[in-house]
């Protein structure tokens, strides 16, 4: 388990620092952006699978070829709203991703859920209910496409979760990309901006703090259940509203700073709750045998 925090929290600043470079780059389309990001990550994805001799494809191609649809659908609706909104507001909409990873776990890893983590859920959603209502830059579309992304992102993490004992993080991660570069490089023919120079850099930043990001998460979720080690992904909110407040100018209101504090202690509440459980469990296992 200390493994897995220690992944996680390695992938939290990597993705911290990614949405940092995505908010320099807004005048570039979020579609063109899925796609240099996942051009870089494609091909340090090939140069390491092939110089470990590890096959591309993996096993479970059915569960690997979904995770990179869900993922590329999450994550382009989470660059619209990034772009669009302040960075404390996009992330913590979108970290409602791992109330949903436990959702789906329930059905498609058959994980146990208590009946009073609905109460910790029911918290962080009375928090984005508050953030919204707070947020004057929240539009509805707006808001939907963040919870969107949220729900996206939780069935690609159970599938990551299904493919831990078959496939290499590595070939889970290659499959984002797979699937990512083709389709928005289509897409993005017909709505192309030119980067200009700095944003040049910033694109190939972009896609290597994603590689790291998507590759520590991957370790991490696949040493420890879904629904236990994903709420870490909650830290990244600190970072944003430390970015917004340092860097952009952004101020909150109170009830929005309240509102992103509930959701915050809704899934730590969670967090701490699952890992006893865990801990109890293990221990009358351990007592029995």
């Amino acid at each position: 388990m200390k493994k897995a925090i220690g992944y996680m929290l390695i992938s939290v600043l990597g993705f911290a620092l990614m949405n940092l470079t995505v908010k320099f780059l807004v005048r570039l389309p979020a579609t063109e952006l899925v796609f240099f990001r996942s051009l870089v990550s494609l091909i340090l994805c090939v140069y390491f699978l092939r110089k470990r001799h590890i096959p591309l494809f993996g096993n479970q191609k059915k569960y690997l070829i979904l995770r990179g649809i869900f993922g590329v659908t999450a994550l382009t609706l989470f660059f619209y709203t990034l772009q669009e909104l302040p960075l404390g507001s996009a992330i913590t909409i979108q970290y409602l991703s791992p109330i949903f990873t436990a959702f789906f776990a329930i059905f498609m890893l058959g994980e146990k859920m208590y009946k009073v983590q609905w109460l910790f859920f029911a918290i962080s959603f009375a928090g984005i209910a508050v953030i919204k209502g707070f947020d004057p830059n929240i539009s509805l579309p707006l808001f939907f496409m963040g919870l969107g992304s949220a729900v996206f992102a939780g069935l690609a993490y159970n599938c990551v979760r299904k493919v831990k004992d078959t496939d290499h993080p590595l070939v889970v991660v290659f499959y984002f990309p797979l699937m990512a570069v083709p389709v928005m490089g289509i897409i993005s023919i017909f709505n192309w901006t030119a980067p200009i120079g700095w944003e040049w850099g910033l694109l190939l930043l972009m896609g290597v703090l994603t590689q790291i990001a998507q590759v520590y998460m991957t370790k991490a979720l696949q040493n420890a259940e879904a629904n236990e080690i994903t709420g870490l992904k909650y830290l990244g909110v600190i970072f944003a509203l430390g970015f917004d407040f340092l860097i952009f100018d952004v101020t909150y209101r109170p009830m929005a700073l309240m509102g992103i504090a509930m959701v915050l202690a809704g899934v730590i509440i969670n967090i701490v709750f699952k890992s006893r459980k865990r801990k109890k469990a293990l221990t009358a296992q351990a007592d029995i045998s």
